[in-house]
């Protein structure tokens, strides 16, 4: 099975009955890495951006623009729209280069996030921790 980052997201961010470490283990790798915005982190500090994410957020979609998987090598764009937990919205917007791990787990992710509505601190969405 390969995944892609509709199915990631929503089991990390909006599917509460499945915990963080079985959503990472679910579609990262055990030795997972991820650029967000030119800083590195590793799987332990993807989920604990993740842990934060979930005290942050109280639901949401992904909506996947353009996808493209080519062997190992997968790219899209897609836009997460959530609502926060205290009552306000953003939707932030994200390119993503990623590789899969032999047995179809994300290996690596560099992503770039924009925001496209929300405030200003929203910005640190893709990689607060």
């Amino acid at each position: 099975m390969t995944t892609n980052i509709a199915a990631a997201l929503n089991d990390l961010l909006f599917d509460r009955q499945l915990d963080v470490d079985a959503a990472v283990t679910r579609h990262f790798a055990d030795d997972y890495r991820q650029r967000t915005d030119g800083a590195w982190s590793d799987r332990t500090e993807f989920a604990e951006h993740i842990t934060h994410l979930r005290g942050v957020l109280a639901d949401g979609h992904v909506e996947v623009h353009d996808e493209l998987i080519d062997g190992d090598r997968y790219a899209d764009r897609h836009t997460v729209h959530v609502n926060k937990i205290d009552g306000s919205t953003a939707a932030l917007e994200v390119l993503v280069f990623a590789e899969f791990a032999a047995d179809g787990r994300f290996q690596q992710i560099i992503e770039t996030t924009t925001v496209l509505s929300g405030q200003a601190d929203d910005q640190h969405l893709g990689s607060a921790r």
